[in-house]
């Protein structure tokens, strides 16, 4: 079953620090069942790394083109990763 696991990279562009993104995009991934990580950027994006399954990776890429509430959300970058990297579950960095 783990080869039915895929990772990507996003970087979520727009207002999109500051109004819980990385707090709301952990409860999102948790919700999915996904692993990994999500962080602030110094250029003022939002950067996330997931692990999960190609269906809950596709809905967390659908939720992060709207994210919270308060986020403005102008465009998502997404980068499929070639390997896993086994993450343990789903953190907030800084």
């Amino acid at each position: 079953m783990e080869n039915s696991k895929k990772r990507v990279a996003m970087r979520v562009h727009g207002r999109v620090q500051g109004v819980f993104f990385r707090a709301s995009t952990q409860e999102k991934a948790q919700e999915l069942g996904l692993s990994g990580f999500v962080q602030n950027e110094p250029d003022g994006t939002v950067y996330l790394e997931a692990e999960g399954t190609a269906d809950a990776l596709q809905q967390l890429e659908q939720w992060a083109h709207q994210g919270p509430r308060r986020a403005k959300v102008e465009r998502v970058e997404v980068e499929e990763k070639e390997t896993l990297e086994g993450f343990e579950d789903f953190e907030q960095r800084r």
